[in-house]
């Protein structure tokens, strides 16, 4: 079995480039929970939010055992997507894989050391606010789920042909066995 390099690069790059951005945001420019946003542009703010629950803020967890349960749930997603990614032969899918795998990876580390995920991306545009405020882990997660439903929905292999050639119909033969 080849290790999917592509999707580990990917992964990697990925989590780093997460805590370096959350890092930026709490100790660089020391946004927190008592601080404003910081204004980036007309649509485009930094700001802190302690993120206690998961994806639009569902499973809220307010307590350790929470807090844990959260850990341990994301934890067994993050090694289904590292079995598929290892199990997967398609390089584009192994890179879509590690996006996801990387940013769970990134709020997981969060979610241990802090009992809470770093979100600080707060994209908008006048009043109207498309998404509530993220990370560079969730857009990660987001980006690698559509771009596998995307490669599944819209992308279609075709078979690998040995000759180069195609025979005629004539020579192919029967396509399918009919049972009665």
């Amino acid at each position: 079995m080849r290790l999917p390099l592509a999707g580990f690069a990917t992964a990697v790059a990925l989590f780093v480039a997460d805590q370096a951005a959350k890092l930026g945001v709490t100790e660089g420019l020391k946004l927190d929970a008592m601080t404003n946003a910081h204004y980036v542009t007309s649509f485009f703010n930094l700001r802190f939010v302690a993120n206690r629950g998961v994806s639009l803020g569902l499973l809220h967890a307010d307590t350790d055992t929470t807090r844990w349960l959260l850990v341990l749930m994301t934890g067994a997603i993050a090694v289904g997507v590292l079995v598929w990614m290892l199990r997967e032969t398609k390089r584009a899918d192994q890179m879509a894989l590690g996006l996801v795998l990387g940013g769970a990876f990134g709020n997981i580390l969060d979610r241990i050391r802090l009992g809470y995920v770093v979100d600080f991306a707060d994209l908008h545009f006048g009043a109207w606010q498309p998404f509530l405020v993220f990370n560079i882990a969730d857009a990660a997660i987001s980006i690698g789920v559509l771009i596998l439903l995307a490669r599944a929905l819209l992308i279609r292999d075709t078979p690998n042909q040995d000759s180069g050639t195609k025979a005629s119909g004539a020579d192919q033969g029967p396509t399918e066995n009919i049972h009665a």
